[in-house]
């Protein structure tokens, strides 16, 4: 090695220059004797500058968030007096121009003939290093999210692949179908929320999915509750999710429906059910699309379209107090009334066309048609049960059926003997009655009323049920 070459490697100071870590020497007094150009660099302090004087209150001079670092408590300063060796990591050095960057920095003490005469700080800026460690800490946040969100979406699809295998379109060119099918399609294009009444067995989710489909938001999930189907200590869980820990079995946090439809729709079904306190949360989350896990505190925000769906008179139940009046009148932006099958009887054969493309699929068997007598039996009955009766009726046929044309004849009989022997007018007219008022819950008036649906003036039905002997209950 040339001589010239050794002689500059021998030279501490051309060293302590050449180093990429910031490096301050410091006396006993806490002035700097020496700064390297690294901390130059670092800092935009020159040595000129800081020479000669207690660096302490030109780059250390207060905490990451602003607060005071008092001298007496600096690590470096402490080195100085006891001379214990510090590693730090988690402080802030301040630039000339008053900004600030995180550092790591060893403060080691000086000694000279078993004297201490000073100390010196190394240090480096870890700003990438910081910004590294926090990216990666929201990349991996963020793989947890949505690997919780993919988890929840699976279980819910489970849900919905289990549901009713009856999806199929909506079919008919009855009056009151027709109807109803112009309403819907002037709401679909929109947010408005729905109200869908019916009874049940209607369609009251067919209709609601298909206002999804028709919607700006299809391509979005539509996400499905059934008020009716859970406890109210699950139902608030089930609607807004909870925190881990938040009741005894949350094992893990888990998101709620809310939150699976952000972007989408929500469909409550029976939303008659929906006890009093889960009411109140639902109108704060429609006034403000905002909510908190159960257990959490972080507000949550939302983006959804609501439909709900209900067999119940919710402004009767309002008048009673087991409905919140202001809730009523916010899901009642756009009532959509379901006609009852009894009221679309020209449907029928429309209807048993579809459902037995369904049974051939899910039976693997090939039904092509049903007999003529068979069809007039459907369009006879009047079907309190309404779809979901005429689709109970056809799957039990089918199975009960050899051939490939479905006939109903025997199950049909069999069926109606279980009723009552009707001898008089006056008995089918109790009989018929009878069946529309329980149906209704007793109610006579109003859109899903038993005088509406028997085509009756309120004052004659309370006429007949006092001339036939019909109570109420």
């Amino acid at each position: 090695m040339d001589s010239s070459l050794k002689q500059y490697l021998h030279d501490p100071r051309l060293l302590l220059d050449a180093a990429g870590e910031g490096i301050y020497g410091f006396d006993l007094d806490g002035n700097a004797v020496f700064i390297n150009p690294a901390a130059e660099r670092m800092t935009g302090w020159k040595a000129s500058e800081l020479l000669g004087k207690r660096i302490h209150q030109f780059h250390h001079h207060s905490h990451a968030d602003g607060s005071e670092y008092p001298a007496d408590e600096c690590h470096i300063y402490r080195t100085m007096f006891d001379g214990q060796t510090r590693q730090i990591t988690n402080e802030v050095f301040w630039r000339k121009d008053g900004s600030q960057f995180p550092v790591e920095y060893t403060s080691t003490p000086i000694y000279k003939d078993d004297q201490l005469i000073g100390a010196v700080a190394i240090f480096r800026d870890v700003s990438t290093q910081r910004s590294t460690q926090q990216a990666l800490r929201d990349a991996l946040q963020r793989v947890s999210q949505l690997s919780e969100q993919l988890q929840a979406e699976n279980t819910y699809l489970l849900e919905e692949i289990n549901a009713d295998w009856q999806h199929g379109e909506l079919v008919g060119q009855s009056p009151p179908f027709c109807t109803m099918m112009q309403q819907l399609q002037l709401v679909a294009n929109t947010d408005a929320t729905v109200l869908i009444q019916g009874e049940n067995g209607t369609g009251k989710e067919l209709v609601a999915r298909h206002i999804h489909a028709q919607s700006p938001r299809k391509e979005a999930p539509l996400v499905k509750v059934n008020c009716a189907v859970f406890a109210e200590s699950l139902l608030e869980s089930e609607l807004f999710g909870h925190e881990k820990g938040a009741f005894t079995g949350a094992t893990q946090r888990r998101k709620g429906r809310f939150e699976l439809a952000d972007g989408g729709t929500l469909f409550l079904d029976e939303i008659g059910e929906l006890p009093l306190p889960a009411q109140g949360k639902l109108l704060r989350v429609l006034q403000e699309h905002e909510f908190e896990r159960l257990g959490g505190q972080q507000t949550i925000k939302v983006n959804i379209r609501l439909i709900a769906a209900t067999n119940r008179d919710l402004w009767e139940m309002v008048q009673q107090g087991t409905f919140r009046m202001d809730l009523y009148y916010r899901l009642n932006v756009f009532p959509l009334r379901v006609p009852a099958l009894r009221e679309r009887i020209d449907d029928i054969e429309l209807l048993v066309s579809q459902l037995l493309v369904k049974l051939s699929q899910k039976l693997g068997r090939k039904f092509d048609s049903i007999s003529n007598k068979s069809l007039s039996l459907l369009k006879n009955y009047d079907w309190p049960g309404n779809i979901r009766e005429l689709q109970n009726t056809l799957e039990r046929a089918a199975i009960l059926t050899q051939g490939s044309v479905l006939n109903i004849e025997l199950f049909a009989e069999s069926a109606y003997q279980h009723e009552q022997p009707i001898q008089t007018l006056a008995d089918c007219e109790r009989q018929h009655i009878s069946r529309i008022l329980s149906q209704c819950q007793g109610k006579i008036n109003g859109v899903n009323g038993a005088a509406k649906i028997l085509g009756l003036a309120p004052s004659t039905l309370r006429s007949k049920m006092k001339k036939l002997n019909i109570a109420r209950e």
